[in-house]
């Protein structure tokens, strides 16, 4: 089973590569070709002033106008919306807020993958509750798109005979089904949700959007090792390393007697750290891959 999956997502990895290889050759425009753009600056947010320092006291029609715009903020529902909207902005604080132009993360790849879990390049969130966290594992495990992958992985386990034990045919498919799901959801509960909360570390993905080919798949491919904490400081990724293992330590409660080897174990663990290592890579380069490739917006 484990030899399945690694081909694959080693397939996947090398159509990722190859199509990320080609965007990056986009990136580094000509500063002195006038029709290239750098990034956009980051939105500038629109403070409301006082009178005093909006018109000079002497200048014509500065207290008419000061009176118009008190008037319109008075009036009755404007502060019921305002209120609205701040406990709006306070509950999910904007995930992309300060991002890159052309860097945008989406919440699904293509419509299909999730990506709830990934920051955009360039923006700076507040770190998740463990309310927002238990969210995202939440969606992560019960998204449609997580029924769908695991029946592709356990239908290639059953055909291959992964676990012999685990029999052929429909009868077969599920049992590796189900093992596969409880592998899965366990895993995305203990790694984005139980162990960050205690250990207070952010398991979004934080894109780097800019730089060479290489540094940016070390960079996403290394965010297995290494995390933001609340305060925003690079620290072990223990919720990663940890929870995986644990899961695996799970898993011992309902595979067959014959995969309960360290040889075993070992394989599934080093599957499932792999597994989260490309899925990084992939959501890393995605928006090249969607604007200089598909040529469509991520």
């Amino acid at each position: 089973m484990k030899q399945t999956h690694f081909a694959f997502f080693g397939l996947l990895l090398a159509a990722v590569l190859c199509a990320a290889q080609s965007a990056t050759q986009n990136q580094n425009p000509d500063p002195s070709d006038p029709t290239s753009h750098g990034p956009n600056p980051s939105p500038v947010v629109a403070l409301s002033l006082e009178p005093s320092e909006t018109a000079l006291p002497d200048a014509p029609g500065a207290q008419q106008s000061s009176s118009a715009e008190h008037s319109a903020a008075s009036r009755p529902g404007n502060d019921a919306k305002q209120s609205d909207a701040n406990a709006a902005d306070q509950t999910t604080p904007p995930a992309n807020t300060g991002a890159r132009a052309g860097q945008q993360q989406p919440k699904r790849i293509l419509g299909i993958m999730p990506n709830f879990r990934a920051v955009s390049a360039g923006a700076h969130p507040p770190p998740p509750t463990p309310k927002q966290s238990f969210i995202i594992a939440t969606k992560n495990s019960f998204d449609y798109s997580s029924f769908v992958f695991v029946g592709v992985t356990s239908l290639l386990a059953e055909a291959t005979n992964a676990h012999a034990q685990l029999g052929k045919g429909p009868g077969g498919f599920w049992n590796y089904y189900w093992r596969g799901y409880l592998d899965k959801t366990d895993g995305n509960y203990l790694v984005i949700f139980a162990l960050p909360s205690i250990l207070h570390q952010d398991e979004r993905y934080y894109a780097k959007g800019e730089g060479g080919f290489w540094k940016r798949g070390i960079y996403a491919a290394s965010r297995i090792l290494i995390t933001p904490d609340y305060h925003g400081n690079e620290t072990f990724n223990a919720s990663e390393i940890f929870g995986r293992g644990m899961a695996q330590g799970i898993s011992l409660a309902y595979y067959p007697s014959g995969t309960r080897t360290a040889s075993a174990l070992s394989q599934k663990y080093a599957y499932a750290l792999g597994r989260d290592a490309l899925t990084n890579v992939f959501r890393e380069f995605w928006p090249d891959i969607a604007t200089h490739v598909l040529h469509r917006h991520p």
